[in-house]
């Protein structure tokens, strides 16, 4: 979506002012613990673009809340598993070879959004070190945070996912439905629903690039758009305006319970 769509579906530039007192009325509070996946083409044209996204909700988060957003860089994983496009297997030996080591302060993220990667370069916010599944945060509990993530389960109880839920956590979809709702993998792990499957990544070990290999969770987040409609419909979600689009703030915890409860990661039914 370009400039021009997000011009015409707006009655106003969404604004750093606007967008705060927005996600104040959605219910996002100071010393709030957050987790936000955003998607800024649905926002609406935004005065400042990701800048004044990121300081809209740090505005309203205080210097006594802490923010997180994913950082995940899904290129370094296992070369034979990549698709759309493939990579040929000639390639595969050069790729073990050649491919930089995860770096926390220089890799980017891949897929994540323009709001996500801006967040990752912010001053002061800090990175786990996860190759593929990394996220990254700010504020006072940014290192309790980011302090733990398992190489074969990032979105397991140990990491980032499982400290949000241990503490009180929130998830905030600004703009986005429960597609891109990364929790729901840690009641994937919690359930020990998914196979391992083999992984691999250039690593830092000891000072120098060693081509890793590893077991990870292959996990799926093929029902999570069918279940973000059961979860809109639990009394869980507040749901609000934020720019041109809808948002959606939750307890991390209540949510990942109630999908657990209600099995919905094995049978979903509309």
């Amino acid at each position: 979506m370009g400039e021009a769509d997000a011009i015409s579906r707006g009655n106003a530039p969404v604004t750093r002012k606007s967008l705060g007192l927005e996600l104040k009325k959605l219910g996002l509070g100071a010393t709030d613990l957050v987790l936000v996946h955003t998607s800024m083409s649905r926002l609406g044209w935004v005065c400042g673009g990701p800048v004044a996204v990121i300081q809209a909700l740090l505005d309203v988060l205080t210097p006594a809340g802490t923010l997180i957003m994913p950082a995940h860089s899904s290129d370094l994983t296992n070369p034979s598993r990549w698709q759309a496009p493939a990579v040929p297997p000639l390639w595969m030996e050069a790729i073990q070879k050649e491919m930089p080591a995860f770096d926390p302060r220089l890799t980017p993220t891949r897929g994540m959004g323009v709001v996500a990667e801006s967040f990752r370069t912010w001053p002061e916010v800090r990175r786990s070190h996860h190759p593929s599944g990394s996220f990254c945060a700010l504020g006072p509990k940014a290192e309790e945070v980011l302090a733990n993530q398992d190489l074969s389960d990032p979105f397991g109880m140990s990491g980032p996912l499982g400290y949000l839920y241990q503490n009180g956590g929130k998830i905030l979809l600004l703009g986005i439905q429960h597609g891109s709702n990364t929790s729901l993998h840690l009641a994937e792990s919690i359930l020990n629903l998914r196979n391992l499957q083999a992984e691999a990544a250039p690593l830092m070990i000891e000072g120098k690039r060693q081509w890793v290999e590893f077991d990870s969770v292959a996990y799926d987040d093929a029902l999570f758009d069918q279940i973000g409609r059961k979860i809109d419909q639990s009394g869980l979600v507040r749901i609000g305006i934020t720019g041109s689009t809808r948002s959606r703030l939750m307890d991390q915890k209540s949510v990942v319970d109630w999908v657990m409860e209600k099995g919905l990661l094995l049978e979903v039914q509309d």
